[in-house]
């Protein structure tokens, strides 16, 4: 259980290209949580290709309390915040963009709920600015499949702007998947959590990172790895399909038999024609689900690290 004094603070935060804002961003951060004790801010560069990294470099200089997680390229949001989880030291861990999107000014709320009992604290998203009209209901398509097919309860609007308890980090740290969502991950846990509404601001600087192409990819790894749902969809196709074919069967041989009275001029070599195109669809369709999961199968059996520090850059890695 969290205690009622004031907490040991991880805010954990993944930076890529953000070297345009990154100094107002750590400011207007550091002017909110001044004055808790013990926090510490775990920047994690994920790859970034401008001078992100020496922006951070130098922040980390006169701090003690700013660490520096450099990865040895860019594997990707996901990743870049699983780093910063498993290596954080703080009794309450924080997850947000760099981005200034999410209003760092609502962070005390979290340390709140947190210190009233909740393990988990969801930052809802109300309202976007500038969201289009692809991702919003997209979005909302997204959430309500997972919620439909999954083990997983993903309440629409939930981002990752969380705090977990270090009760949750430790259960996240035993989720060894590698083609994760950590806002699927910590809901799947469980554990009690209270939520802090909020209206998303504009982006301040640069360009978003997720173009629709990474969105679409997480929304598949996001069904995949929480839902089992869609290895069964072949079979439930099948057991459409093998019923109508032989109904559509008899119903042909009789029609054929008393002499076509419908005027239909049915065919046997149109029937068996239309029905292996047809069944030819199912076997590529089996193959493609199973293809994904083959490949998320791959993945996992290859063993490899879920990403790699470049020592030489990072400041404070590990303590």
């Amino acid at each position: 259980m969290a205690s009622t004094v004031t907490p040991e603070l991880s805010i954990i935060v993944p930076v890529y290209n953000e070297a345009a804002g990154i100094e107002a961003f750590h400011s207007s951060l550091v002017a909110v949580i001044k004055d808790y004790k013990n926090y510490e801010i775990v920047y994690v560069n994920d790859g970034s290709s401008d001078d992100s990294l020496q922006k951070l470099q130098a922040l980390a200089g006169p701090s003690r309390a700013v660490r520096i997680i450099s990865l040895s390229r860019n594997f990707g949001k996901e990743i870049a915040v699983t780093a910063g989880i498993q290596l954080a030291r703080g009794q309450a861990i924080m997850t947000l963009d760099a981005d200034g999107q999410y209003p760092v000014e609502l962070i005390p709320k979290f340390i709140e709920q947190w210190e009233q009992g909740s393990q988990i604290v969801i930052g809802m998203r109300q309202s976007n600015q500038k969201e289009g009209f692809i991702k919003r209901y997209g979005s909302k398509l997204f959430h309500y499949l997972i919620n439909k097919y999954s083990d997983a309860h993903l309440v629409y609007g939930s981002t990752d702007y969380r705090l977990i308890d270090r009760e949750v980090q430790q259960a996240f740290m035993r989720m060894p998947e590698r083609n994760r969502t950590n806002r699927g991950v910590i809901d799947w846990l469980g554990f009690e959590r209270s939520y802090v509404p909020f209206h998303a601001k504009a982006r301040e600087h640069g360009e978003a990172a997720y173009s629709f192409k990474k969105l679409f990819k997480l929304a598949i790894d996001s069904v995949i790895s929480l839902s089992s749902s869609p290895l069964y969809a072949a079979a439930y196709i099948g057991a459409v399909i093998v019923p109508f074919s032989i109904l559509l069967g008899i119903f042909m041989a009789i029609e054929m038999a008393i002499g076509d009275p419908l005027n239909l001029n049915i065919t046997g070599g149109g029937f068996v024609l239309d029905l292996e195109l047809l069944l030819i669809g199912v076997l590529l369709l089996s193959q493609g689900i199973i293809g994904l999961y083959l490949s998320h199968i791959h993945a996992e059996t290859q063993g490899r690290p879920l990403y790699v520090i470049d020592e030489t850059k990072s400041i404070r890695t590990h303590g």
